[in-house]
């Protein structure tokens, strides 16, 4: 989910800095410094869209540099678990599918592609074998987060399942249900 999220930090700014006005250096910085910032409580930043506050500078003897108390705001992006997400296939393997989730992708197993026994064609596509669903490279999909980890810091991974109704990709979820029995034509 996205937040829009405040938050008070020092900036820094160096002397090179010096020659732009101070609201421009410390933007400037703060999108340096913010800029791609993973953390399991912020989530991933998108942007800085706002600057609310700056303080007064400060110099620390021995630094050189100019630091500034500023209150800002960033716009994040947080998974949460059970979260539906929309996306598009990236790539696709043989043990499953990866969809880019706008700043992260997500793992989708082959497992949890469909409800269906799915088999991997030699140009990338994913196909059920009863339903005859495909799902190929730069398909729409909906999704649910059904894992998160932040073990590795830089890279978040994301577990995602499309086995529910109305996921998977989309108008799959306009198909009527393989079980449905099929009007008859006749007398009744």
């Amino acid at each position: 989910m996205f937040y829009k999220m405040e938050v008070r930090d020092h900036i820094r700014v160096p002397p090179n800095l010096f020659d732009l006005e101070v609201k421009e250096a410390v933007i400037k910085r703060i999108k340096q410094k913010f800029d791609g910032f993973i953390a399991k409580e912020l989530g991933i930043v998108i942007d800085v869209t706002e600057i609310k506050a700056i303080g007064e500078g400060i110099i620390i003897p021995g630094d050189g540099a100019a630091y500034y108390d500023a209150t800002f705001d960033l716009l994040t992006f947080r998974p949460e678990m059970q979260e539906l997400v929309y996306g598009k296939i990236k790539d696709i393997a043989d043990f499953g599918a990866f969809i880019t989730l706008g700043p992260i992708e997500g793992m989708i197993h082959v497992s949890q592609t469909m409800d269906d026994f799915v088999s991997f064609s030699k140009d990338k596509v994913l196909i059920g074998k009863e339903s005859k669903r495909a799902l190929k490279v730069g398909d729409p999909c909906r999704a649910r987060i059904i894992a998160i980890s932040f073990k590795d810091i830089n890279n978040p991974k994301l577990g995602l399942t499309m086995r529910q109704p109305g996921l998977g990709r989309t108008g799959w979820s306009d198909e009527p249900p393989k079980d449905e029995p099929k009007e008859k034509k006749g007398k009744r």
